[in-house]
């Protein structure tokens, strides 16, 4: 069956079960073309919470879609690949952040979003790779101890930018700390003049040679407000394709064409067609789970 055919089948199914199709803007160019919201993973949780769709298939990583089901606990939340998991997000465990927890009896948790379901079930608060330097300023006094878990170059940044100091998780993105300083670098002598634009989840060095460190979305309203023609893009190379849609008169080139994500890629368009024909893969959470995930979400929901 061509993709185009699946394409169809997907959409006619869609509406036969009232679901909704949430794509991440890191998945392969025929899963984003099929979406029906686009995005970062935080901003396709909220936006199917609005919804009345009754089942969710999030084209995404395992802890995205578990994301979904805490905003949305009454829909049935799909994943197309069970195995689609995220490294950064499997570095920490609910038992091995209670154990910091014991040491640090005072600290607060600040959590970033990319964690499992049981990681966010532990922490005070959340944040976002766009948000985490506004929800420090904001929610803690800043003598105030603050665990920062999982992603230590987040944290890094975020200190950064605050001036705070964090009892940091040396947990960290594997696809984003292969963008060294030397592939932006490279990129510029290819390309002089061109903006550089990376993602917070990148090294602390690589970050200080861009224009500006960006969430996914971030670099899309980056994309379409800058004169720049020629922009280099440090994050998941996939990235690169809905940036060309947003903004096509630009020229966009990925800091390092082998910065991809396995996981992400995981999903296509047969994965997607399956999951809608048996919903298989069903997204299951402990309430007690879902609703001390639901605290630490929300917090950081209303600094916003």
């Amino acid at each position: 069956m061509k993709n185009k055919e699946i394409a169809e089948k997907i959409q006619r199914l869609k509406k036969e079960k009232n679901a909704v199709i949430l794509v991440h803007n890191y998945q392969n160019p025929e899963v984003q073309d099929i979406a029906d919201f686009l995005g970062d993973s935080l901003g396709l949780s909220r936006k199917a919470a609005t919804t009345d769709a009754d089942i969710i298939v999030f084209c995404g990583v395992y802890f995205m879609a578990e994301t979904a089901k805490i905003l949305s606990p009454q829909k049935k939340v799909i994943i197309p690949d069970k195995n689609s998991g995220c490294p950064m997000a499997d570095m920490i465990t609910k038992e091995q952040l209670t154990e910091l927890k014991k040491k640090h009896l005072k600290a607060k948790v600040l959590t970033y979003v990319n964690s499992s379901a049981q990681v966010k079930s532990e922490s005070d608060l959340c944040c976002t790779s766009s948000n985490s330097v506004k929800v420090v300023e904001v929610a803690f006094r800043k003598n105030q101890e603050v665990i920062f878990v999982p992603d230590k170059y987040l944290a890094q940044y975020t200190a950064s930018r605050t001036g705070r100091k964090f009892i940091i998780w040396q947990g960290y993105c594997p696809t984003h700390a292969k963008i060294m300083p030397e592939d932006i670098k490279k990129q510029k002598k290819i390309h002089p003049g061109a903006k550089v634009m990376v993602h917070p989840e990148c090294r602390p060095e690589t970050i200080k040679l861009a224009d500006a460190a960006l969430s996914t979305s971030g670099m899309i309203k980056f994309a379409k407000e800058t004169d720049a023609k020629d922009i280099i893009v440090g994050t998941e190379a996939g990235m690169v394709y809905p940036l060309k849609k947003e903004a096509p008169k630009k020229n966009f080139y990925p800091a390092k064409e082998e910065a991809t994500c396995p996981n992400m890629k995981k999903t296509n368009l047969e994965k997607v067609l399956w999951a809608l024909e048996d919903l298989s893969y069903e997204v299951k959470i402990d309430n007690e789970i879902i609703q001390k995930g639901q605290k630490s979400i929300q917090a950081m929901l209303d600094l916003s």
